[in-house]
């Protein structure tokens, strides 16, 4: 009768040490999957929060992979919002928007924050630095508070609760899947995710 029971026990530890060492996937399949805008286009959403470091130094490979993806990709950069904070430097990125200002502006707004290391918290700031920007201080005020600019940093703060975000920078692609540097396990990995989902979404999308 050991025989048997060693045999078994034998068995569930080759079945335990094969689950640890099982490679999890480095992206998480969304519990429910949100709605994008174009459901004949692959949506990536790139959270991000002008304050992250590690945001800023993604931003350059961010804009060269960009560059690569095909018209059935749509890209949306969205803020992160988790707290006040952050939505002071989220509403500044959809007052930039309001502006019609672009990428310039916004690489112009991280640099600013983290190669210039200015304080850029509050609205007073945010309009000194607007102001740099060729935006005078009543113009950058009016778009900062505009109506459509509040309730696009209210849809960012639900949407960072929707897809269940933990940090930044963060990927969603098509609504389904979650990308972010501790899951996939460096910046590398995290595109390399990003070009694998990708890919699959636009497979899927031909067919």
């Amino acid at each position: 009768m050991r025989v048997p029971l060693l045999k078994s026990l034998f068995a569930l530890l080759l079945g335990v040490l094969a689950v640890g060492g099982a490679t999890a996937e480095p992206w998480v399949a969304l519990p429910q999957a949100q709605p994008t805008r174009n459901p004949a286009r692959v949506e990536v959403i790139e959270f991000f929060w002008y304050g992250c470091p590690h945001c800023y130094d993604a931003e350059p490979r961010v804009a060269s992979w960009l560059k690569k993806q095909p018209a059935e990709v749509e890209f949306v950069r969205m803020p992160a919002i988790f707290n006040p904070r952050w939505a002071v430097l989220g509403r500044a990125y959809y007052a930039m928007q309001h502006l019609k200002l672009g990428d310039k502006e916004h690489r112009a707004l991280f640099d600013a924050i983290h190669r210039d290391r200015k304080n850029l918290n509050d609205e007073a700031s945010l309009a000194e630095f607007f102001a740099t920007l060729g935006v005078p201080a009543e113009t950058f005020r009016a778009a900062f508070n505009d109506f459509d600019v509040d309730g696009k940093v209210r849809r960012a703060n639900q949407m960072t609760s929707a897809y269940g975000l933990e940090g930044v920078p963060a990927f969603i692609v098509n609504g389904k899947y979650r990308i972010d540097g501790t899951i996939a396990g460096s910046e590398a990995g995290m595109f390399e995710a990003l070009d694998q989902l990708v890919a699959q979404e636009l497979s899927s999308l031909k067919k």
